[in-house]
């Protein structure tokens, strides 16, 4: 008799949980049948037009870079290929450029007996008492950046009517006379055999950049 109740007792409990999983399995179904085959197409982006707004701001982000100088109306110069320079070391150019001579004070600079002799900076007695204060203010402005052109040589005739300058930029080679501007940016304003000016239109700076010997 015992054992027999137990069964009764299982039983019961597979049909209540029959009872539940029935239901539940049915109605997932439905759900998984009922629902779309294929998801709703995507509304058409709208087009995207260009507001009036935009070159207003394009103009206010391009005031705030460096202003270009009027200067850079100048003509460009001429950009050669790397295959036309001539490697070629010409010794009296390079003699002319070198021949600089040079004065010495006649101070013997190998002994110490030839050097001035420096003289002790006098001391104010105010000093020890009084406190200074470094005056303070707005900090300097910027320094503008270097010149990073390289001239490597010259070319002029024998009368000397003219002469025109070899300049490296990068990996990029250029050919310019006095007034001409290199790589839109640099303007050669002199040129000797010994050295350049040229002037960076972006913030009106003006370097020398002497002969490099190769």
């Amino acid at each position: 008799m015992k054992l027999g109740t137990e069964d009764k007792k299982k039983v019961a409990i597979l049909a209540v949980m029959l009872a539940i999983i029935i239901p539940a399995t049915i109605w997932e179904l439905y759900g998984y049948f009922a629902s779309p085959s294929a998801p709703p197409p995507p509304a058409p982006a709208a087009s995207v037009k260009h507001s009036p707004a935009r070159p207003a701001a394009t103009a206010a982000s391009t005031a705030s870079q460096p202003a270009a100088s009027p200067d850079a109306d100048a003509p460009e110069a001429e950009k050669i290929d790397n295959g036309l320079i001539d490697p070629t070391l010409h010794l009296a150019k390079l003699a002319q450029a070198e021949d600089v001579e040079y004065a010495g004070t006649g101070r013997n600079i190998f002994s110490a007996e030839s050097a001035p002799a420096i003289p002790e900076p006098v001391k104010n007695p105010r000093d020890n008492n009084a406190n200074v204060t470094a005056p303070t203010g707005p900090p300097p402005p910027p320094q503008p950046p270097a010149i990073d052109l390289k001239y490597f040589g010259y070319e002029q005739p024998k009368d000397k009517s003219w002469i025109r300058a070899f300049l490296v930029h990068g990996d990029d080679i250029f050919v310019a006379k006095t007034g001409e501007v290199v790589d839109h940016r640099y303007k050669v304003t002199n040129i000797s055999p010994s050295g350049i000016q040229v002037t960076d239109l972006a913030y009106n700076n003006t370097q020398t950049l002497p002969l490099i010997q190769q």
